[in-house]
């Protein structure tokens, strides 16, 4: 039977995590509505159906109108074409994209919950290409009308912006959630050469980190996934130059410890070390029996048998290696918690409230916001389990 991961789980998890955002929203949160770019269709920067690509936007005001935070929006990836097939039918396509979207956490225009960048121009921009923004195949197949073209959404998002006085930017983030974490690592440099030179330019990777690892029977699913996503998307050719001049497999630069340790512009890292994701899809993958061991376990982490915490501890350790090997620097952050989940800084409980997460005292919020002003650097990683019991 061959061995891939499920995509359609990962699509089903995007959904939920959408849903969860939802949930998590009070009576005072703003809400954006969505924005279809058009003009992009023209140049070909489309979704995988053909059609535009959407975004969220919340203008800049007072102190904020020349600082700009683009944020890419995660869900997976789609590795064959019978999987994007079926993304092109979910809420992934701009044709079922949700009109709204509920600005919080690190898009909150509240003071008191997001004070570093409540009044910046915020944007969230709507995953549609299944590539984390990297795909660009020129030739679209008649008898399925998939379009590859993240990278080129990329693009014609940030020319948008740019002409809406994102030129003009003093302070600007390119941050991303799960798989939009991961494409705010591969164009965190790209996006650093569409500013000023006199702009203070960082990235921020949230929940992105995925570790190259095998399973707990020995197989490389994650490598092999990735290396699927590049050929269909034809991504190769958009990953860092950096990185993929100096590996002699430029796949393996669809991977965060590969690619990061070669990004120049300033990265800050926001991870579990027990990132359920991935632990869920690539360490222990979905299996058909209900009643497998590994059934509760993954979904809660504290009825764990002893053996099932080790197996996790020594997934932080791998975690822990490839962050490390990323090199010293002074210029990068990280905020490692010690959380079985897979949070986004898009929600308010996760990025700033008194449930948050805390190391050294900070929350992500207050840790994010001294590293980009340079008040202080950050770089903290959590107690291993049970450190964490608790999260919310």
């Amino acid at each position: 039977m061959e061995k891939v991961m499920d995509c359609n789980s990962i699509l089903m998890a995007a959904v939920l995590f959408s849903l969860l955002c939802l949930w998590t929203t009070t009576e005072g949160d703003l809400i954006v509505n969505i924005t279809y770019l058009e003009t992009a269709i023209s140049k070909g920067a489309v979704c995988l159906d053909g059609s535009a690509p959407a975004f969220h936007f919340d203008p800049g005001t007072g102190s904020g109108i020349y600082s700009w935070l683009i944020h890419l929006q995660g869900g997976g990836w789609c590795e064959t074409i019978s999987n994007c097939q079926y993304r092109a039918l979910t809420d992934l396509s701009s044709k079922n994209m949700q009109n709204i979207s509920y600005f919080t956490g690190v898009l909150s225009s509240d003071p008191q919950l997001n004070p570093d960048f409540y009044n910046w121009n915020r944007v969230k921009v709507k995953y549609c290409d299944g590539s984390s923004y990297t795909g660009d195949i020129e030739e679209v197949d008649p008898d399925t009308n998939l379009h590859f073209r993240g990278a080129r959404i990329f693009e014609a998002i940030m020319e948008y912006f740019l002409g809406q006085g994102m030129i003009y930017a003093q302070n600007a983030i390119l941050s991303g959630t799960s798989a939009g974490g991961l494409g705010a690592i591969i164009h965190c440099d790209k996006f650093r050469l569409f500013l000023p030179l006199t702009a203070r330019v960082k990235c921020i990777s949230d929940a992105g980190f995925f570790v190259d690892l095998e399973t707990i029977s020995g197989e490389p699913l994650i490598e092999e996934m990735y290396k699927r996503v590049v050929a269909l998307h034809g991504s190769a050719k958009n990953l860092p130059l950096s990185c993929t001049a100096l590996s002699s497999d430029p796949n393996l630069c669809f991977f965060p410890q590969y690619v990061a340790r070669h990004i120049c512009t300033p990265l800050f890292i926001v991870n579990s070390a027990y990132d359920s994701w991935q632990i869920n899809n690539s360490l222990v993958p979905r299996v058909a029996d209900p009643d497998d061991e590994w059934t509760y376990c993954k979904k809660d982490i504290n009825v764990c048998s002893p053996s099932q915490i080790q197996t996790l501890q020594d997934f932080r350790l791998t975690f822990l290696e490839a962050l490390n090997e990323l090199g010293p620097s002074t210029s990068r952050g990280y905020f490692i918690s010690s959380c079985h989940s897979h949070h986004g800084i898009e929600i308010q409980n996760y990025w700033s409230s008194k449930n948050s997460p805390t190391l050294d005292n900070k929350t992500i919020a207050e840790a994010v916001g001294d590293w980009f002003f340079d008040r202080s650097g950050f770089q903290e990683v959590y107690c291993p389990y049970p450190c964490g019991k608790f999260c919310q």
